[in-house]
Formats: C-alpha cells, sequence, structure tokens
C-alpha cells in the first residue's frame, strides 16, 4: 500500500495520529540481525510505515535491497526504501526499484543524496541523475503511478543554499521551495522533512509550502537527540539552527549520557506536542536505529501507543507485500514460525484467501538453511537456555517444560520472543503435559465469543467476537501417542493427526480436509476464518519440524557431546502430533491426558 494512502486515510478517517521509523543499514551482518530483533519489537506498535536508508555514494546498495525486502515481507511492516542519484547510473537505479517492485514494496523516497565518502561537493555519474527532480520524473516515466514517491523538504533550505551561521538567505529559502514544487508536480505525494529543532521554522515551512500551491501531506522529521557528540555531527552536517534554550540546556549537561538522552526525550516530546497541536497529525522519527527515545516519546509522554492495547488485523501479522495483500487463511503449525511459513511460500503465484483452498496445488518451498537461521543475539539466547547437557528424555522434557512455565524465553521451534499472551490461559495445564512426557511446540485454548479487543486473544479490531476451537501440537513416543488415540476414543470432538519423521501416519479424519479453527464475527462482514489446520500442509509442516531437532537444537552443542545423540534418538523414534476439540464451548482437551 502506499504510505500517502496510509497518511490520508487516517486523516480524513477518526483524524487519529500516525507514526512511522526510520533505520539505516548497519555495516555488519551481526548488526543487520540485531536491527531486526528490535525493528521486530518496534513494528508490534504499528507504525505507519518504516523507511531504510540508501547509504552515501550506494555504499550500502545490496544490504539496503536485502533489507528493504524482509522489513516489507518478514517484519510484514509497510516499507519505504532510499533511493539516491549519488553514484548511480540509470541502469543501478532501475535494478534497484525493478528489485523493490518484485518484492511487493510501492514507496520510494527520492533524493539526490550526498556526496561520496572523501568528497565536499555532489557530482553527476556519467549515464546518471543530476538531482532529485531527475529521479522523480524518471521513475513516474517508467514506473507510471506503481510507485507512492516521497521526497525530502527542508525548512530551513537545503543545506547546500545555507551559507554562514545565519542560514539561508530568503532568495534561497525561495529557490529551494521552488525546486520542492516542481519535485511534487513531477509526481511526488509526499515530503518528509530534514530534522529541525525549531518547531516555529517548521510551522512556517508548512504554510509557506501551502501559500505557493504544495497540497500533498507534509510530515515532519524528528530526531531525538540521545547523545551529545552526535547531535553536534548531525547538525552540523544539516546545518542545522540550534535555538539557545537548546544549547543552554545541553550545554550543563553534555558530559551525562543518561542526562542528555532524558532532555532530548523531553524536547522530542515538547516538539512533537506542539506540531500536533497545529493540526498535522503525522510524526516521523529518525530512530538512528535505537528505540527507547523514540518509544518513550510516543508511548510514554504522548500516549500514541497503549502497549496493553496493541491491535491485531489477524491472528498473525499480514504481510504488507502488495501481492500478498488479500491473504487471509494460513495453516496453524507455523504460528510460531511466521517468517519460516512467508519464505517457503514466496515462490506461490496465489496465496489462499477467503476460505482455504487447495494447499496442494501451489506447492510449499524446499526447506532451506533459511528456516533455521538464528540472528546472532537470538543465537546467544537459545545457546544460553537450550545448550545444557541432555542425559535423557527426562532432561528434554524438563526443556520443554521450563518454557511452558515461562521460565525460559527461547525455542528452537519458536522465532517469537517467549511464550503468546493467550498461552497463559493454559500454562498450567501445559507443564503438566511436558511432564508426561508430550513435548508441546503450539497450542490455543478454546474461545467462545470473547471480546475482539481482548488484550490475550482479540483481533480484527473493536466490534466483533472472536472464537478459536482449543489445539495442541506435540512430539511424544509411539506407546504415548497409542494411548492418547485410545483416549480420544471416548472423545470424539477431538479429531487428530500424526506422523513419523518417515512419514508413517496415524489420524482418525479425513487427511484432505480442512479445519477452521479460528474464526472472527465483526459487523457487515462476512465470518473471518484466518487459522485453518490443513492435514495436508501439516505433512509438508513435518519435515520442519523434525529437522529442528538437529539443525535448531542439537547444532547448539559440540559434534562429540552425547546430547546430540539423545536428541538425534528422540528425532527418529517420536512422532509429531496435531491435536484439535472441534467442541469450542463444553470440550476438554486436556482431559485426554489425564491418568497417562
Amino acid at each position: 500500500m502506499k504510505v500517502v494512502d496510509k497518511v490520508r486515510s487516517a486523516a480524513e478517517g477518526d483524524g487519529r495520529t500516525v507514526f512511522s521509523f526510520e533505520f539505516f543499514p548497519p555495516k555488519t551482518e551481526e548488526g543487520v540481525e540485531n536491527l531486526f530483533e528490535r525493528m521486530d519489537r518496534m513494528v508490534a506498535h504499528n507504525p505507519s510505515f518504516c523507511d531504510i536508508t540508501w547509504g552515501a555514494g550506494g555504499s550500502t546498495a545490496d544490504v539496503t535491497l536485502d533489507i528493504a525486502n524482509r522489513m516489507q515481507n518478514m517484519a510484514c511492516v509497510e516499507t519505504m526504501m532510499h533511493l539516491t542519484c549519488t553514484n548511480m547510473p540509470v541502469e543501478k537505479i532501475n535494478h534497484a526499484l525493478n528489485t523493490i517492485k518484485a518484492n511487493g514494496i510501492q514507496n520510494v523516497l527520492a533524493l539526490r543524496g550526498d556526496p561520496p565518502h572523501g568528497q565536499d561537493k555532489f557530482v553527476q555519474v556519467a549515464g546518471g541523475f543530476a538531482c532529485a527532480l531527475d529521479l522523480v520524473q524518471h521513475i513516474r516515466a517508467k514506473y507510471g503511478d506503481y510507485f507512492g514517491i516521497t521526497v525530502a523538504g527542508y525548512p530551513e533550505a537545503h543545506p547546500d543554499m545555507i551559507q554562514g551561521d545565519e542560514g539561508a538567505l530568503l532568495e534561497a529559502y525561495n529557490s529551494d521551495l521552488a525546486y520542492l514544487k516542481r519535485k511534487v508536480d513531477a509526481g511526488a505525494d509526499l515530503v518528509i522533512t530534514q530534522l529541525f529543532y525549531d518547531t516555529d521554522t517548521f510551522l512556517k515551512f508548512v504554510d509557506d509550502c501551502r501559500q505557493i500551491g504544495i497540497t500533498c501531506p507534509i510530515v515532519p522529521g524528528i530526531m531525538p537527540i540521545n547523545n551529545y557528540k552526535g547531535f553536534l555531527r548531525m547538525t552540523g552536517f544539516c546545518k542545522t539552527k540550534i535555538p539557545p534554550e537548546i544549547t543552554a540546556a545541553l550545554d550543563p549537561i553534555k558530559d551525562n549520557e543518561e542526562a542528555v538522552r532524558a532532555y532530548g526525550i523531553h524536547l522530542g516530546t515538547e516538539m512533537c506536542k506542539k506540531i500536533l497541536d497545529h493540526g498535522i497529525k503525522t510524526l516521523h522519527l529518525y530512530t538512528l536505529n535505537m528505540e527507547k527515545s523514540a518509544l518513550a516519546i510516543l508511548m510514554v509522554n504522548l500516549g500514541l501507543i497503549e502497549e496493553s492495547k496493541i491491535s491485531r488485523s489477524l491472528p498473525w501479522r499480514r504481510p504488507t507485500n502488495i501481492f500478498r495483500s488479500k491473504e487471509d487463511v494460513r495453516p496453524i503449525f507455523w504460528a510460531n514460525r511466521p517468517k519460516s511459513y512467508i519464505s517457503r511460500t514466496v515462490g506461490w503465484d496465489q496465496y489462499p484467501h477467503g476460505r482455504w483452498g487447495d494447499s496442494k496445488n501451489p506447492s510449499y518451498g524446499a526447506l532451506t538453511d533459511y528456516q533455521f537461521m538464528r540472528p546472532r543475539a537470538r543465537g546467544k539466547k537459545l545457546h544460553e537456555e537450550w545448550a545444557t547437557p541432555l542425559k535423557s528424555v527426562d532432561d528434554v522434557n524438563e526443556r520443554f517444560m521450563k518454557f511452558c512455565q515461562g521460565k525460559l524465553r527461547s525455542s528452537p521451534w519458536s522465532e517469537l520472543d517467549g511464550l503468546q499472551p493467550e498461552t497463559k490461559i493454559i500454562d498450567e495445564q501445559l507443564s503438566q503435559v511436558n511432564l508426561r512426557g508430550f513435548l508441546t511446540i503450539n497450542s490455543q485454548p478454546a474461545i467462545n465469543g470473547e471480546k475482539s479487543d481482548s488484550p490475550a486473544v482479540g483481533w480484527g479490531g473493536p466490534g466483533g467476537y472472536v472464537y478459536q476451537k482449543a489445539y495442541l501440537e506435540f512430539f511424544c513416543s509411539k506407546d504415548k501417542l497409542i494411548a492418547i488415540t485410545e483416549k480420544c476414543k471416548a472423545l470424539p470432538s477431538i479429531t487428530y493427526v500424526a506422523v513419523s519423521k518417515e512419514g508413517e501416519c496415524i489420524s482418525n479424519c479425513t487427511l484432505n480436509a480442512v479445519n477452521a479453527v479460528t474464526w472472527g464475527v465483526f459487523p457487515g462482514k462476512e465470518i473471518i476464518q484466518p487459522t485453518v489446520v490443513d492435514p495436508a500442509s501439516f505433512m509438508i509442516w513435518k519435515d520442519e519440524a523434525f529437522e529442528i531437532w538437529t539443525r535448531g537444537w542439537a547444532c547448539l552443542f559440540p559434534e562429540d557431546d552425547p546430547s546430540r545423540e539423545v536428541l538425534t534418538q528422540v528425532q527418529k523414534s517420536y512422532f509429531l502430533v496435531s491435536l484439535v476439540d472441534n467442541d469450542y464451548v463444553h470440550g476438554d482437551l486436556f482431559a485426554a491426558f489425564k491418568d497417562l
């Protein structure tokens, strides 16, 4: 979706304030993975979009393209990618645009760009463009209306227009405004401003833009002060005016990093309040890849984020990729590994939507290393919590039980951080199940008409009701599987499918059936059923689920560690079981485990 449409929809709808975050590409692989750990936490607060910068002189072009793809398709946030003219002949520009278009990204911030490192002035590269206006015109001419194009606005005029400490002369300022209008007239939909610290200067800039006929949304770019030296470096580079009261406030505390950050949060809050008071309901925060200051401003001080009321449009985070925008049904098996599901279905020609179709028609992607990769920060947590010596299956059971009790924050079978809120409804029962040797990796409690804005189980927004059947997925030995299937004969509401690593299958339901296990009822809409149990998909998922025993857990141990053998034996001899209690009103899924 185009960012400008989201901004206008919010303004024309309920007039709510929307916010967004900017990130830059780290220089190391570990830095990129740490960024996504942080980004996942920030995206949970529903920013209208996030953008990723393009390195000076195209120095991080490949990294930026990769991060933009992962933001849109894995982090599932509307993504805007910066694109500059620096060191970019037209074929490289087209490559970048074709790449993001193929990845379902619709938003570009078109910039001239800074001079390459070591140069003082921008120089047009052979076969490239001289300015952002050229880039806007090229994008519109070649790609029509596909892209939403954003351009930069400079409340104090472009740094090249500023000479000396007094700022740009009036003539230079007016010339820069006129140039901004040419960019908008050429096809730009949205303006995001350069950082500023004099709010009156920004408000005057907006008024001046309106006076000359720039009618598109103008989004203020706010950069919280995180440390004193960084603040001086950024304002010096951008030739940003620093009001004397800010200098006076910072000077006595410049060597106290915590005090500087606290002041930066206070200043950013006051700037945002003044902007909001003037009827501008969009804020863009330059995060410098840090979350605390940005979230403190939005959540603690402005109250724009209520952590207990983070709304979910679906039980899983909907992809923002334009080609997957109609996807609204998924098998429950990948509930804790959504990125793996996305990567395994990226080649589908069409995505199941409405009522689940034939999952065997569009084939799931084969297992690849990606499904088992862990960001280094997360890998460290997994190693701390799961690489403890295993002498027997009892030690394996103990790890699973501790995770269900909330004593561990990571799991090899989950890309998520800790237990989900709804799991706490049944955490005691889950612990008892694991104690009996049934190793759970996925579950949901039965829900019969809970309000759709419930913090624990709600989704779809207010005004509706949500329902779900109790579901449990676990590994167990064949002896325990036989015992539980015998118990299920007296519990006709329970259906199950079990499969071994080698494909031996035991089931009491039709293997081509599709069972909706989550649904919602909302005013003026058809019933939405976003989560299903699909036995055909389960047979695809089982390969990944079994592979995690070795490539997700055993690999944490040294090659000659006996723990590896314990895990390998479990992998070879256990079954993966999917259990559904179809009586979501009176059923008791855990009754099947009593006395086992």
